[in-house]
């Protein structure tokens, strides 16, 4: 180290935190999907997982050949994990994602038919 060094002066508002603990949610049988999609200057991604009830995951990806924005790259990517799952033969599969904006159009319908 050299002379000028200078320790990295930075603030953590949970330093008195002295235990963190994990809530165990009950995992429910059956297919999940999780999707995403990521637009920026360097182009458009897409992503879709899903999981078979028996724990077998299926990956999907593709680059989206369109400019859109980022909220149109998740439908995408969400279209792309629904079309897996129908292709698979999938009945009943939970959809989850961080569009909170089609995450809420599909509890609003309580089911999406394609």
């Amino acid at each position: 180290m050299d002379e000028e060094y200078e320790p990295l002066n930075t603030y953590f508002p949970d330093e008195e935190v002295m235990h963190i603990y994990e809530v165990e949610q009950v995992k429910k049988p059956g297919w999940k999907l999780f999707f995403d999609g990521a637009a920026n200057i360097k182009g458009v991604g897409i992503g879709a997982v899903l999981i078979s009830e028996i724990g077998h995951h299926y990956l999907v990806t593709a680059q989206v050949h369109f400019y859109c924005t980022n909220n149109i790259a998740e439908y995408e990517a969400c279209i792309l994990g629904l079309r897996l799952s129908i292709d698979m033969g999938v009945q009943e599969v939970l959809v989850l994602g961080d569009l909170d904006l089609l995450v809420h159009r599909f509890k609003e319908n309580g089911k999406y038919r394609i």
